[in-house]
């Protein structure tokens, strides 16, 4: 049980490490590419603090572990909403660019809607996936070719006001490629310390591999996320970095976890029934929170933490197949729920008119956003 924990969280550093390692690479890159700072935070810095998410569920999958590749992948999606943006918000209330409104968490809402549609069958097959990881590409793609479409010289200069200035040169390019060879090196050695720990510690504990998919692995593949996003806070694009690594978990992480699985990924009705349900609730939520006059609150912040606390009390009650499921389970249904959905809805038909004037003031809600639409 001690080397199993040791692993855990000698693998949670590596991850932690490695990520750093290509984001920093990636994203000084795509800033001499002269790509925007928003399309770096849903592309470059999301899919590289989502590579930890990667590497895991396909060591997972290859292992035969399949579990926990998918409880990883669903459990990181909720955490990322939920946790991250939740402290991120009480640390500080957090701009919302247009385009992740009227673009990317519509994609990101309708995606969760298809992965439970490819679900039904219970098993997440090689074709689906195939569609997945293409969608991932047309989508990664899309976004470069909107943000090549802006003046150069503008994208450099906001790159260069968010993250200080790049230099260009011959030994930029190589320094920046050796950090993401180091950064996928690590994160590979990383993720067979971390799935290798989370399997000991699940099998000693007696608790499934599909709830430490989806919550010591999740948690702990989603340190980058949470680490990148804190500091983000301040730049106003860590809603940017959530949305995106949602997008790509679902598109590309699952996408390559089935094809490289063999048969596919079987999903269990526990996660049919509840933590697909739950994924997609999370991502619809973001609609009217983000809509509120284009900035997450603190108090909306709150809202997201708690619901987590409410998500993983349950996960653990069902897992001890405790008497109080039930009881917990109808208060969350018949009360919670429905007091939060009133209660957002309220306060959407309250900041329709701020948010109506506010759009006539340019960057007023989302500074250093040329894309905002």
């Amino acid at each position: 049980m001690t080397v199993a924990i040791l692993l855990l969280i000698a693998g949670a550093g590596l991850l932690l490490v490695g990520a750093e390692s290509l984001v920093r690479g990636a994203s000084k890159l795509a800033a001499l590419l002269g790509i925007s700072p928003l399309i770096i935070g849903l592309t470059i810095v999301a899919y590289g603090t989502s590579a930890p998410e990667m590497a895991v569920s396909v060591q997972s999958s290859l292992t035969g572990q399949g579990d926990i590749a998918l409880g990883n992948v669903i459990g990181s999606n909720i955490f990322n909403v939920l946790v991250i943006l939740g402290l991120s918000a009480l640390i500080s209330p957090l701009p919302v660019a247009q385009q992740l409104v009227k673009l990317d968490v519509p994609i990101m809402v309708g995606i969760s809607g298809l992965l439970m549609l490819f679900s039904i069958d219970r098993l997440l097959q090689p074709s689906d996936g195939i569609i997945l990881l293409v969608g991932g590409v047309v989508y990664t793609l899309f976004l470069v070719y909107q943000s090549r479409k802006e003046k150069n010289a503008e994208v450099q200069s906001e790159y260069e006001r968010e993250y200080g200035p790049t230099p260009i040169g011959r030994w930029t390019w190589v320094v920046n490629l050796v950090y993401i060879a180091v950064g996928l090196v690590t994160l590979v050695t990383g993720s067979r310390m971390f799935v290798s720990g989370a399997v000991s510690i699940a099998e000693s504990l007696g608790v499934s591999q599909l709830v430490i998919g989806l919550t010591i692995v999740a948690a702990g593949t989603s340190l980058p996320e949470l680490a990148t996003s804190l500091v983000a806070t301040v730049r106003g694009i860590a809603v940017g970095i959530v949305v995106g690594s949602n997008i790509f978990n679902i598109l590309t992480v699952l996408g390559v976890t089935s094809l490289t699985s063999g048969a596919g990924v079987s999903i269990p009705n526990s996660v049919l029934y509840f933590d697909l349900p739950v994924t997609m609730a999370v991502a619809l939520a973001c609609l009217p929170i983000f809509l509120t006059g284009n900035v997450i609150s603190r108090w909306e912040g709150m809202l997201f933490s708690g619901y987590y606390v409410a998500y993983v009390a349950y996960l653990i009650l069902r897992a001890a197949d405790h008497d109080q499921l039930g009881l917990f389970s109808q208060v969350m249904l018949l009360f919670v729920m429905p007091l939060t959905v009133v209660t957002l809805a309220l306060v959407v038909l309250k900041s329709r008119p701020q948010h109506h004037s506010a759009t006539t003031e340019p960057e007023a809600s989302v500074p250093s956003d040329p894309h905002s639409r």
